[in-house]
């Protein structure tokens, strides 16, 4: 169950990248990352004031959870935080890098992640998995070959070193998700820490983005904004039911969750017109590859 799981959050993110690279062309970042945890929020509003006034509105079914102590709301705020932080950096990346560079970048934060599960959690992978994880980080080491046809030098461009910190405070949320999901409820967690970003983002904006917005990158509405808030709580209640399951690994789910390149890629190639497609397209072949022999490894 947690394996299917984890492919439909995968299908949801790379929807949301899609999403997100649209909402965020021409525009300001910091509006559109509020707005995006402002919906998010809305959301699972109902949860929480189900849960918090004792209404049983959502009582046997998947929204149905229990209020939580000051503990787990410190636990929740804490992810709040390393999610926020990691999307900051992944927001003004994607912005301004193609969506088919970005994708594949994303794909190598299960590797971090597995390095963390071995160290941390225990977690052993067998031959069939271990496979999978070469072949994705294979397909890193030709994308930075092949970007640089597009003016994209992995070592001295700032973009790609904001994707490489989103991606590695990504990981670090992994396995922290791992961590607190073994105690918290995912309606709970998800329900609360959106909240919390939208506190947190709330902040942010008001003291970086609001006194200087006339000098900066104007902000202007898309439809697409809604849809990254759509996406990715789809995305995310999917995931966090996947790690409520005994025998999920997190290493394992969250380098499935990478196979999200594979809706980006096509996105990117569709509906940005981006260049240079046929050589990340075999980039892309070997993390198709490296997520087939994951998926036999875990059966």
């Amino acid at each position: 169950m947690w394996l299917t799981l984890a492919f439909t959050s995968a299908a949801l993110l790379g929807l949301y990248d899609a999403a997100k690279k649209q909402a965020l062309t021409d525009n300001a970042v910091l509006p559109v990352l509020l707005l995006n945890t402002l919906f998010s929020t809305l959301f699972f509003v109902p949860a929480i004031v189900s849960s918090e006034c004792g209404l049983g509105w959502f009582d046997g079914t998947l929204l149905d959870c229990e209020p939580g102590t000051a503990q787990a709301h410190g636990l929740v705020v804490l992810k709040s935080a390393i999610v926020l932080t990691s999307w900051i950096f992944g927001y003004f990346g994607i912005k301004h890098l193609p969506i088919t560079i970005v994708g594949p970048i994303n794909a190598t934060r299960p590797v971090m992640v597995l390095v963390g599960a071995m160290l941390l959690f225990g977690e052993r992978l067998n031959a069939w998995q271990w496979t999978g994880v070469v072949l994705a980080l294979v397909s890193l080491f030709l994308l930075s070959r092949s970007s640089r046809r597009e003016g994209v030098d992995f070592r001295h461009n700032l973009w790609i070193l904001f994707v490489a910190l989103a991606a590695l405070t990504g990981a670090v949320s992994g396995l922290y998700d791992k961590y607190i999901m073994t105690r918290l409820d995912a309606v709970f967690v998800q329900s609360w820490y959106n909240f919390y970003q939208l506190v947190m983002m709330s902040v942010v904006v008001a003291l970086l983005w609001w006194p200087k917005r006339r000098a900066t990158t104007p902000f202007h509405w898309s439809w697409a904004i809604p849809l990254i808030s759509v996406f990715l709580s789809l995305a995310d209640f999917a995931y966090l039911l996947a790690l409520q399951q005994e025998d999920a690994m997190i290493s394992v789910v969250s380098m499935i969750r990478r196979g999200s390149v594979v809706i980006s890629f096509l996105c990117g190639a569709v509906l940005f017109h981006e260049r240079n497609l046929r050589s990340k397209a075999v980039d892309l072949a070997f993390i198709l590859v490296g997520m087939v022999f994951l998926w036999l490894g875990s059966r």
